[in-house]
């Protein structure tokens, strides 16, 4: 029975969430969050105090840090030597903290991320402004509290005799909450503090007349006074902030990047690494060298740029592709009357002002009880002087000292304290010109008891005191600002070229999907080689574009990639490429249907689409300049059943031809399809049978006089003149351009417009490939079958016709057929 009581029988979620509680609670007030009135994190505060109690101060020698850690762990602070250290170090960081707290001998570190020594090696001890922070902590300034094992009391807050949040920031993550408060200017927060005791109802404008902005350790450029407006009134916000960098000249007539300061919390070898990968990689054109030359005269990577490189345009690369430049986001929490608080400007000051309003009257009580009880002493001897003869009878006739005590009590009415002093009293004191000292003693005691209390007397005179001391420590501290403000944010604009060397390259695109560029210098070692690809594939298009030329791949399904030619995968022409699934992501089951170059996405130039249900399209080229191309992107709105088979680039005055599959024939002028949006569907572009579909659309100019090439499933082929069809308008029926037969009719496959240097060519089912030289084909009129290319009973059915081009190009071709 007894073993049973001694559990208890509880929901697990209960436990959990109770426990859970706690611990979220400890880690909010108690571990990682600061104080809004002295800015300090409870480590930080057991730190400071540990190391005030040992009188390890400014103006004594340094002393082990060992010692120190030893002293919080043991007093005060129960867990692990290296958070402790690690609080200690940070505090100790001019790269972290705007105004050190602890000043340290040895190696604490750098700003490369270098490990400081083990404590064993360091020395350490509080710096001048960390004594403002614990200044007359022994005044009863603030409340104490037992440590964990209840040996001695710790400070439950410091004095804090300025606003040491704002100055020296905050970063912490806690359960649920995160905090992000950045460093500011000692002198600027405190003419804003003054200010605002000075009127209260002032505004988050009036207080950014005083403050400015951040003011970090490393300096660096912050953009963006909006987000630090944002930030000041609701405690979130975010401003951009950058390194500060120079181009200067060298002797050759090359130019340099100078950085002499990075942003905040930015590693400088890890970003002197990045700078160096991006020029390896060639991600960027222009820098031949990234050099740290940082040492004891301050911070300067250098970046060496190219003779006739582009020194504002690799700038604005290297702002946009590292950390030269941040983005730095306000997260103003703190635990404000024990609870954690996002807090704007105005309440983290109100905060501070509260505090020094309590720590100064506590102080000020302190010192007049102390003035007082002096006083009282002083009165008590300055009357026994007067008696003197009469208080040494009284103390000589006395047993003992308290007997003593009580006849002086007694006979003159001195009070107990009084009675103390006086047979305390050493005789040197008896001489005459103690009787001066004491008088001179007891008027200068007087006076401090007026002013102290004129102080209590009124909440105007409390304030005075508060400004008269925080303009001493400004007076004492306060540097110049080292962190430049600009009002607005640069919009970095990049150009291509300073990205990516121009070069001229040829590209292959194959019917399956792989893409690839090769140097002109390997294409041309081919002497006419077809390109390496895969024993089942075939080309889709090869061509020579510049490596800040873009391509753009249309699939069946209405998306279209769009590829920077330099992102293709650089291979040798006989190699096989690498599918363009590698590079943007897209649906697995769509496939490509035309590959087209684009050097300029302008307005005078359309993109013509045509789709197995008969909607055409054209769009500008300009919309489909895409800004993230990592995925497929929607190229044409199509139906669930419909699908692309043609994508052209057209200058708005050409004429479309378009097949259907039980031999209908349309022709047009590009006129009548209008202008519409990228994410739209189109028109109609003929009237088709229920159970028609396009084979085929081509667009072309006159001038061209293309022959319109036809092959039938049946594996027969005509040429047709382009007269003999009649030019109408859209959304009709089209002409018909094969004669019917009742018993195994011919329906179109493909449909050409082919120029007498072309070539077509057929593949079949059983592997056989079969070749049609245009020039060499009769013309027929409309209403025959052709002749037959070859026999589909015997080689199979055509799984494959497309068109190339006088110049072996192999131009796309639709890939609906199956």
């Amino acid at each position: 029975m007894e073993e049973k009581e001694r559990y208890l029988d509880l929901p697990l979620e209960e436990v959990l969430g109770d426990r859970f509680g706690r611990y979220s609670k400890y880690i909010i007030q108690d571990r990682a969050l600061p104080d809004a009135r002295d800015g300090l994190k409870p480590v930080q505060r057991r730190i400071l105090y540990a190391m005030h109690v040992d009188k390890n101060t400014a103006d004594k020698p340094f002393r082990k840090s060992a010692k120190t850690v030893g002293n919080v762990i043991g007093n005060y602070h129960p867990h692990g030597d290296s958070s402790v250290y690690e609080a200690m170090i940070r505090q100790s960081q001019d790269w972290k903290m705007r105004h050190l707290l602890v000043q340290m001998h040895g190696n604490n570190g750098s700003i490369d991320g270098d490990p400081p020594a083990a404590m064993r090696y360091t020395e350490a001890r509080l710096s001048k402004i960390a004594s403002e922070i614990l200044q007359d902590i022994e005044k009863d300034t603030v409340d104490f509290m037992p440590n964990f094992d209840d040996s001695q009391e710790e400070p439950v807050v410091m004095p804090a005799s300025y606003p040491n949040l704002l100055v020296n920031g905050s970063t912490g993550i806690s359960s649920g909450y995160a905090t992000d408060i950045p460093p500011h200017h000692l002198g600027e927060v405190i003419d804003a503090a003054i200010h605002q005791m000075t009127a209260p109802d002032c505004t988050v404008d009036d207080l950014m007349q005083h403050i400015k902005g951040p003011d970090f350790p490393t300096g660096g450029i912050i953009q963006g006074i909006e987000g630090l407006r944002k930030a000041y009134e609701t405690g979130k916000g975010k401003i951009v902030l950058r390194g500060k960098v120079s181009i200067e000249t060298v002797r050759s007539g090359r130019e340099q990047l100078i950085i002499t300061e990075i942003p905040y919390e930015v590693n400088k070898a890890n970003l002197v690494k990045k700078m160096d990968e991006l020029r390896l990689d060639k991600k960027v054109d222009g820098i031949a060298e990234v050099r740290d030359d940082t040492d004891r005269t301050g911070l300067r990577i250098v970046v060496e740029l190219k003779k006739d490189a582009d020194a504002q345009g690799i700038l604005h690369f290297l702002y946009k592709n590292t950390d030269l430049q941040v983005s730095y986001n306000f997260n103003m929490v703190a635990i404000y009357n024990k609870t954690p608080k996002l807090l704007g400007i105005k309440e983290m000051l109100d905060a501070y002002i509260q505090h020094q309003k309590q720590v100064v009257t506590r102080r000020t009580r302190f010192d007049l009880n102390k003035a007082k009880t002096r006083a009282h002493i002083v009165e008590g001897l300055i009357k026994a002087i007067s008696i003197l003869d009469d208080v040494i009878a009284t103390i000589r006739e006395s047993k003992d000292k308290g007997h003593a005590k009580e006849q002086l009590q007694q006979r003159y009415q001195f009070s107990e304290p009084q009675s103390e002093a006086i047979v305390n009293l050493q005789l040197y004191r008896l001489t005459n010109t103690d009787i001066t000292t004491l008088e001179q003693e007891a008027k200068e005691l007087q006076d401090t008891i007026e002013k102290l209390e004129s102080i209590l007397a009124t909440d105007q005179n409390l304030i005075s005191e508060i400004k008269k001391e925080l303009r001493r420590i400004k007076k004492t501290y306060s540097e110049n600002r080292r962190t430049m403000i600009e009002e607005e944010i640069e919009d970095l604009k990049i150009n291509l070229e300073v990205v990516v060397p121009s070069e001229d390259v040829r590209v292959t695109v194959t019917r399956e999907g792989y893409v690839k560029r090769s140097s002109i210098r390997s294409y041309t070692a081919s002497n006419g080689e077809p390109p390496g690809m895969k024993e089942s594939d075939r080309l889709l298009c090869s061509m020579e574009m510049n490596t800040t030329d873009t391509l753009l791949l249309f699939t069946k399904k209405g998306s279209y990639l769009y590829l920077p030619v330099h992102v293709l995968p650089e291979n040798r022409w006989k190699d096989n490429g690498q599918h363009v699934a590698n590079i943007v992501s897209m649906d697995n089951e769509d496939e490509i249907i035309n590959a087209i170059p684009v050097k300029e996405f302008t307005d005078e130039r359309y993109l013509m689409f045509a789709t197995k249900n008969g909607m055409i399209k054209r769009s500008v080229l300009s919309d489909y300049k895409a800004q993230r191309h990592s995925k497929a992107l929607m190229a044409v709105k199509l139906k669930k059943d419909d699908d692309l088979i043609y994508v052209s680039l057209t200058d708005g005055d050409q004429d479309i031809f378009i097949s259907t599959h039980l031999g209908y024939g349309l022709w047009f002028s590009e006129e009548e399809v209008g202008v519409t949006g990228q994410r739209t569907a189109g028109v109609k572009a003929i009237n088709l049978k229920p159970d028609d579909k396009v084979m085929s659309c081509q667009s072309f100019t006159l001038e061209e006089k293309p022959a319109i090439l036809l092959i039938t499933q049946r594996a027969a082929y005509k040429k047709m003149s382009l007269n003999a069809f009649e030019k109408t308008s859209r959304a009709k029926r089209g002409v018909v351009m094969l004669k019917e037969l009742k018993k195994s009719p011919h329906r179109v496959y493909n449909v050409f417009l082919v120029q007498p240097t072309d070539k077509i060519h057929v593949e079949a089912s059983d592997g056989s490939h079969e070749t049609i030289d245009p020039s060499l084909v009769r013309q027929n009129d409309r209403y025959t079958n052709g002749s037959f290319l070859f026999d589909v009973s015997v080689s199979g059915d055509i799984t494959d016709a497309w068109l190339e081009k006088s110049d072996a190009t192999p131009v796309a071709i639709d890939l609906t057929h199956t």
